[in-house]
């Protein structure tokens, strides 16, 4: 059934078939054809865009037309049957996911994180406190099962740099998605971040962003998931300053 609704579309003339959005896109909708990437099933496009910020010569776009709608169940399909041929005598890890092992949701380890009162579960200082991969808001599924039932910190990458105690503070026990809500897509953000919301029951979502103009489009983009996806889910902010102060704001 075609629908109106938004799809990948990839410039032939642009393309050098080089290949880099491959290991982005998830759903494994895109092949190099002939020396270019196309397109395969439109079922198999959510239209989230995990792709184009991986494409050196900015083949790729996202447009609004008529399209056949995206169907879950037949890119699961899709994906089992590419793994099943490509890594036939490898892991079952290799099989059950397309593209490079930087896109792949692995996790790294079994953290609880937080107890009742929403405290770190504190770790030395030393040791990483990322219990997953990827971090990347255009790489992380709606579907990656460390999203179920987890506190969300959203973070605009630059903080992550600015505050000294992002990683002791903030990280442990929360799923890290980070991204720069300046040059990438906003509206890519709002509806991914839309599904991830109507999907998982997320507990509570942190929001850590820059004391600077552009940065502060993070909360607003946040705010407007939050809306569309009708969920209720407690929200705190940070707000950090080029010299690495922070600054903590209540969320609704």
């Amino acid at each position: 059934m075609k629908i109106l609704r938004k799809i990948i579309e990839i410039d032939e003339n642009l393309c050098d078939g080089c290949g880099q959005c491959i290991p982005a896109c998830e759903e494994g909708a895109i092949e190099i054809i002939n020396g270019k990437a196309r397109l395969i099933a439109e079922k198999y496009c959510d239209g989230l865009g995990a792709c184009l910020g991986n494409c050196p010569n900015g083949a790729l776009k996202i447009v609004e037309r008529e399209a056949d709608d995206f169907d879950e169940a037949l890119v699961e399909k899709h994906i089992k049957s590419k793994g099943s041929k490509a890594g036939q005598g490898n892991t079952s890890s290799a099989r059950t996911a397309p593209g490079c092992p930087s896109s792949r949701p692995i996790i790294l380890q079994q953290v609880t994180g937080r107890d009742d009162a929403n405290n770190p579960v504190t770790r030395e200082s030393r040791k990483s406190s990322l219990g997953h991969w990827p971090i990347q808001i255009r790489l992380i599924s709606p579907e990656t099962p460390f999203l179920k039932n987890s506190h969300l910190l959203i973070t605009a990458d630059c903080a992550t740099v600015a505050y000294p105690d992002f990683h002791s503070r903030l990280v442990c026990g929360r799923v890290v998605m980070m991204g720069c809500p300046k040059f990438d897509d906003q509206q890519a953000y709002v509806e991914k971040f839309t599904m991830i919301l109507k999907k998982n029951d997320i507990r509570n979502i942190t929001c850590v962003f820059m004391e600077v103009p552009c940065c502060a489009a993070m909360p607003r983009i946040l705010e407007k998931a939050l809306n569309a996806s009708g969920k209720n889910i407690p929200v705190q902010n940070y707000i950090v300053s080029p010299d690495g102060r922070c600054l903590v704001k209540e969320g609704k």
